[in-house]
């Protein structure tokens, strides 16, 4: 797939959602190294690998990405990397978004500003969007919901911290 368009700058009140550069890697791995944070994502292993979020980077810059990704910077010139999310593409006109937060960060309402944003902005033109997120993380299950998410029902996901297969809640999001 073939992408024609580059990524769009989103602006929140707080915060910018601008597509993920190689100048992020050491902000993104140091927040991905840790456990906290790792345990409640199902691509993220602990420990984390070298190179695997270079890896990502150079995946998410790709003219042919299947995955839109943003970081959301509080910074004046880019330098705050607060977390990350993304847009996977899905058949259909149909994407799932993904979403962490750093954990200095937690309990700031950061997600649900930047989940906000891309439903807003819609930036791929989407007709729908998913998420799912773990049973044990309530927090991130209230960003969808009141992001205007609706709950479609139950299912699992492999974490790869974890090593093991964790329930999920699921939840879809007409735009068109």
């Amino acid at each position: 797939m073939d992408i024609s368009t580059q990524q769009k700058t989103l602006f929140t009140e707080r915060f910018a959602v601008r597509p993920v550069q190689m100048s992020d890697l050491t902000r993104i791995e140091h927040y991905a190294a840790d456990i906290r944070l790792a345990m409640h994502t199902p691509r993220l292993p602990h420990p984390l690998p070298p190179g695997l979020i270079a890896g990502f980077i150079e995946r998410a810059m790709a003219p042919d990405r299947e995955e839109d990704v943003w970081v959301m910077d509080g910074g004046t010139s880019g330098e705050e990397v607060m977390g990350v999310i993304s847009l996977m593409r899905l058949d259909r006109n149909q994407s799932e978004i993904g979403y962490w937060v750093a954990p200095p960060f937690w309990g700031t309402h950061l997600a649900s500003d930047a989940v906000q944003a891309l439903v807003t902005g819609n930036p791929l033109g989407n007709a729908a969007m998913f998420a799912s997120v773990f049973h044990d993380n309530p927090a991130s299950a209230k960003v969808l919901t009141n992001t205007g998410f609706a709950y479609l029902g139950d299912a699992e996901i492999f974490c790869l911290a974890r090593n093991a297969t964790v329930p999920t809640w699921t939840y879809s999001l007409k735009l068109q």
